[in-house]
């Protein structure tokens, strides 16, 4: 039996997934057939785009609320829990802020390929792979 590859997605991803933003069909193609994870502080990181996305347009706010209410559901994530020192290191190493740096650790504790449209998390996952 084949295993199922895992990808680690960021919040960019996700969030393109969840509010049905204009990435979302290449965000969508980037994590079918796969398993998919991302370290246990995604659904804070989708709570706050859900906040600056209802302050910028507040007509939206029942869209927003709705679509981050079956946001893990629709995005079927493992949440992973970080080793925080670990992260703290890789943030300091990179530049990245801890935030980035823990899909970073989790894509390098997994050894799965990290799917993000953050170009700046891209450059320093693929420093680092």
């Amino acid at each position: 039996m084949t295993e199922i590859p895992a990808r680690v997605i960021d919040a960019s991803v996700a969030g393109a997934i969840v509010f049905r933003e204009p990435r979302r069909p290449e965000a969508l193609s980037l994590v079918r057939r796969v398993r998919i994870f991302a370290p246990n502080l995604l659904p804070y990181e989708l709570v706050s785009i859900a906040r600056t996305k209802t302050v910028r347009e507040p007509d939206t706010a029942a869209d927003v609320a709705l679509f981050l209410s079956t946001a893990l559901d629709e995005i079927d994530v493992i949440l992973v829990p970080v080793d925080f020192s670990e992260t703290l290191r890789l943030a300091l190493e990179t530049g990245l802020s801890t935030y980035d740096a823990s899909y970073l650790f989790v894509s390098l504790m997994l050894d799965a390929p990290l799917v993000t449209f953050d170009n700046r998390l891209q450059q320093a996952h693929d420093a680092l792979a």
